[in-house]
């Protein structure tokens, strides 16, 4: 069996969830470019997994919706390098950096008003500049 995508020492996803295919690469290769299927392209049904919790799966689909189909599924593919295998593990790692990025949940902003001082300092300056600027207009002299 294979070893599972670990993502953190809580998190694992069975390799079982997942489906691997290769197609010809566009990326490096020299010649074999056009005869080895290099390029690596991981499925993973993210609507269906039971691997993620479900906090975790539903910031998923909602930061990375334009990387989901409407089948559910989450398409990666990479051609980086010249070998199977490390378009694979490649493949791996950017799902990896994915659900790491929405495994904690942000911070609940907490709606916050300008003190009194605060507004009244905004104001003075505000004032203050005003005057500098109305003190640098032209005005014409009587004698004119």
């Amino acid at each position: 069996m294979a070893r599972p995508l670990i993502v953190n020492e809580k998190l694992r996803i069975s390799k079982s969830e997942f489906s691997l295919s290769f197609v010809r690469s566009a990326g490096p290769g020299g010649q074999n470019v056009n005869k080895v299927n290099s390029k690596a392209v991981l499925r993973w049904n993210v609507a269906a997994t039971e691997s993620l919790p479900e906090a975790v799966k539903d910031r998923f689909c909602e930061r990375f919706a334009q990387r989901i189909n409407q089948a559910g599924e989450l398409i990666l593919a990479s051609d980086q390098h010249r070998e199977q295998a490390r378009n694979v593990s490649n493949c791996y790692d950017k799902l990896r950096h994915l659900i790491e990025a929405v495994l904690v949940a942000p911070p609940v902003r907490k709606k916050t008003r300008p003190s009194r001082a605060a507004n009244e300092r905004r104001l003075r300056q505000k004032h203050l500049a005003t005057q500098r600027k109305q003190q640098r207009r032209h005005r014409p002299s009587s004698d004119d």
